[in-house]
């Protein structure tokens, strides 16, 4: 949580630095290693970042949150496809919250299907909120 805060407040360094020293190497935890990974994105390590979040992935399959945050890292990297194709993988998990479907109807509508986006946004929001 404290690394969290520290990369909200913009403090990447420290963040990076409070994350790692709360996970151990033995038993990693899928929730810390994606939270480096997604320090790592904030600092434009991306390379370094997606190998984290498959890392995640493989210590908690289909994980939504680890998913969408993997999309959403080709997301700012401009490759709207392979962010779709993640975003679309973690939308259909079970246990997909809101969040994860918001940023699928993001990344669809960013490729100009706004149709598409309006009715996967439409699923969580009253038609208002859908349409802005």
């Amino acid at each position: 949580a404290y690394g969290k805060a520290l990369a909200a407040n913009g403090q990447f360094e420290a963040a990076l630095d409070a994350v790692r020293r709360a996970q151990t190497p033995e038993y990693p935890d899928w929730r810390l290693v994606s939270a480096e990974a997604a320090i790592l994105d904030q600092l434009n390590q991306k390379d370094d970042a997606r190998q984290l979040y498959r890392k995640a992935l493989e210590l908690k399959p289909n994980e939504p949150s680890v998913l969408s945050n993997l999309g959403m890292s080709y997301v700012l990297e401009g490759d709207l496809r392979t962010a779709e194709t993640y975003m679309r993988s973690a939308a259909q998990q079970q246990n997909a919250d809101s969040r994860v479907r918001q940023n699928l109807a993001l990344v669809v509508g960013l490729q100009g299907r706004f149709d598409e986006a309006e009715k996967i946004a439409s699923q969580e929001l009253s038609p208002e909120q859908a349409q802005a």
